[in-house]
């Protein structure tokens, strides 16, 4: 019998930012997205936001003293968890400065890091070369430029875990968080391979239209903060979040196809689920409608 596929924990976050005024004159948000490299093993060429796995470095007990406003113990309250929650908030900002060039950190005036000075920018793309190589801890980086990690302006808002039957399988926590000013979003060229700000409405377009491949918790996450006309509103709202519902997909074996099911769904409970042994690669899926899995903001 195949081993049950690892569930690793994971951080994702969603740069929000303030869209530039277009001819209609409405307001409204744009998101920052990547394309996932069309070679990687999982989720290959799928438009998501910057994130990945939580490594034994951003568990690190030094990490508390150069976090903003969050300790480890209320930032495990706030995922209903005994401890480690932090991991999540410095998993997300590794990931956001390793895959896109961001770095949610504060520096000595108490303001977001400016990484697009011409004197700092080969410093800060050094700074990022190593951190993605594993050749320093971010802390490290913190340490050398007197940062603070800008955990406070993060908001916990969404909770994923992958279905049984894929490949891989994360236990994966979303949250939203400004745009830095004074710093220039690039792709790294390597996990993934492109880059775009986008209105949530025109991205779930794309993807509705076949030109944009996306995950299930990907367009959730889109639906949830297209109800919003500036980041300030959806960060407020954010904040007002309670209780955050875990969402666990079922791949199921349903008059001899197989089909992506959500809570709420019809035959969730019912059809019978694929065998944990990482068969089935759920990025050959599309989500099918809205029941049962946009994480609602409330306003």
């Amino acid at each position: 019998m195949t081993a049950p596929v690892e569930l690793r924990d994971a951080a994702t976050v969603l740069l929000l930012r303030n869209r530039p005024t277009g001819p209609d004159g409405e307001p409204g948000i744009e998101v920052f997205m990547l394309r996932r490299n069309l070679q990687s093993d999982f989720v290959g060429g799928a438009y998501v936001f910057p994130g990945g796995a939580v490594d034994p470095h951003d568990r690190a007990s030094d990490l508390e003293s150069i976090c903003e406003g969050r300790t480890d113990a209320d930032a495990s309250r706030r995922l209903g968890i005994a401890s480690g929650g932090l991991a999540f908030w410095v998993a997300a900002i590794r990931e956001s400065f390793e895959e896109a060039g961001v770095l949610l950190a504060y520096d000595a005036d108490g303001g977001i890091v400016h990484l697009d000075d011409p004197v700092s920018v080969e410093r800060w793309a050094a700074h990022r070369k190593a951190v993605d190589s594993g050749e320093r801890r971010l802390a490290e980086v913190c340490a050398d430029e007197g940062l603070r990690l800008a955990v406070d302006g993060m908001h916990y808002f969404g909770h994923w875990i992958t279905p049984e039957g894929s490949p891989r399988r994360y236990d994966t926590r979303f949250f939203l968080a400004a745009e830095a000013p004074g710093q220039t979003p690039l792709h790294d060229d390597h996990e993934v391979i492109a880059n775009l700000w986008i209105a949530p409405a025109d991205a779930l377009a794309r993807y509705a239209a076949g030109q944009f491949h996306m995950m299930p918790p990907t367009v959730a996450c889109l639906r949830a903060v297209g109800r919003f006309t500036s980041t300030a509103e959806a960060l407020a709202a954010a904040t007002e979040i309670v209780d955050v519902p875990t969402i666990l997909p079922r791949i199921i074996s349903i008059d001899g196809g197989m089909r992506i099911c959500l809570p709420g769904d019809a035959g969730y409970d019912e059809g019978t689920p694929i065998a944990d042994n990482g068969d089935v690669d759920w990025n050959t899926f599309r989500t099918r409608g809205t029941t049962g899995f946009t994480q609602e903001i409330p306003t």
